[in-house]
């Protein structure tokens, strides 16, 4: 891998937070791809995003007040709207009469679903219009019949469920590195005997794995399978059947894995997201049909964080090698996942400058490893 593959990808959605973490009437300050972003949920329930610097004397918007309908700067009481546009400097006299807009703080596009909240962050040299396509979206988990579930496993008001994030459950993790090494540790299918020691999950006996892949958009996809008795341990506790499963990856960095036990659906949806140059968050939110797996959610909770742990800890010593620069060598076919995500990075980043329809560098085929 050379050294030309580490950039951050632009003109694309990326996963801000989990739909529960800012209430109506909340604000948050967050840094995405470097930039400080402060997100804002109005009186309505609507989330917007701006840049979080004043642009007067480039204090933080977020260390001011948001009374639900505008952001008012702590210094000299500057007022935004909650699309960022300038609608008050108390310091100006009657006769003083100005241009607002000249002094409109960045807006990002955002959008809310499935109780996830995704921002649009553009390339400042090639802006592009956001799109509503790339917004990740899991078929079969409306906000409706999530609502229900959690409407009858315990008393609330109609308001309250109108608020509820759909996901059951969600778990937001920091990595201490690069973006691109955060995405290719967590799709590795050869590591899991050497990082994840686990009884219930994987035992360290290697056997071989022979899986299809094929192109999907923006992506590439596993096609549904059976677990093996090993990797499948868990799932059986869960669903007390034989588990099959299919795993897809899109750009940035968003990985979904369904998993079908009897008629019940286990959806995992794994968004990276890229805060800095050497920090990366990586988000797991779990979905789920089987009506009583919520009684678990304190183990869910346990297994999970020990999982993610376990990925955390490995990078964060891969880091030690990373400072001297070397090659890394991908080998085949357990590397294949990875070099298809450089391809498809330098594919989506080529499309964009060229402002042509990307195309798919994917080809279907079968892959042989040994975990």
């Amino acid at each position: 891998m050379k050294n030309n593959d580490n950039f951050v990808l632009r003109n694309t959605w990326y996963y801000a937070l989990p739909s529960n973490q800012i209430k109506p009437g909340m604000m948050i300050s967050r840094i995405f791809l470097g930039e400080p972003v402060l997100l804002v949920r109005d009186r309505d329930g609507k989330v917007s995003a701006m840049q979080d610097i004043c642009p007067h004397r480039a204090v933080p918007l977020s260390c001011g007040r948001f009374d639900g309908q505008e952001v008012e700067c702590c210094y000299h009481g500057w007022r935004f709207n909650s699309g960022g546009r300038c609608i008050a400097i108390p310091s100006l006299v009657e006769e003083q009469q100005m241009d607002l807009s000249r002094f409109d703080v960045q807006s990002y596009a955002v959008r809310e679903a499935q109780g996830n909240i995704w921002i649009y962050m553009t390339d400042p040299n090639n802006p592009q219009p956001a799109s509503e396509m790339e917004i990740p979206v899991i078929p079969g988990f409306d906000e409706r019949s999530l609502r229900g579930a959690s409407l009858r496993s315990r008393s609330v008001s109609q308001t309250d469920a109108a608020r509820m994030p759909t996901h059951q459950f969600v778990e937001v993790v920091k990595f201490p590195c690069f973006v691109d090494h955060a995405v290719v540790g967590l799709m590795d299918p050869a590591h899991s005997p050497y990082v994840h020691r686990a009884w219930w999950w994987r035992n360290e006996q290697l056997h071989e794995e022979v899986k299809q892949f094929d192109a999907s958009p923006y992506g590439f996809t596993m096609r549904r399978h059976r677990l093996p008795a090993n990797g499948g341990r868990l799932y059986w506790l869960i669903g007390g059947g034989v588990p099959e499963t299919e795993i897809s990856f899109r750009l940035p960095g968003v990985r979904i894995e369904e998993t079908t036990i009897n008629n019940h659906r286990v959806v995992n949806l794994t968004a990276v997201t890229p805060i800095s140059d050497t920090e990366t968050e990586v988000t797991f939110a779990l979905y789920w049909t089987l009506p009583w797996v919520g009684f678990f959610k304190p183990l869910i909770h346990v297994l999970v964080r020990t999982f993610l742990g376990q990925d955390r800890t490995v990078v964060e010593k891969q880091q030690i090698g990373l400072k001297y620069n070397p090659v890394l060598r991908l080998i085949k076919d357990s590397d294949m996942q990875a070099q298809w995500y450089y391809q498809l990075k330098r594919e989506y980043a080529r499309s964009v400058a060229e402002r042509r329809e990307f195309v798919n560098p994917v080809k279907g085929q079968i892959l042989r490893w040994r975990a």
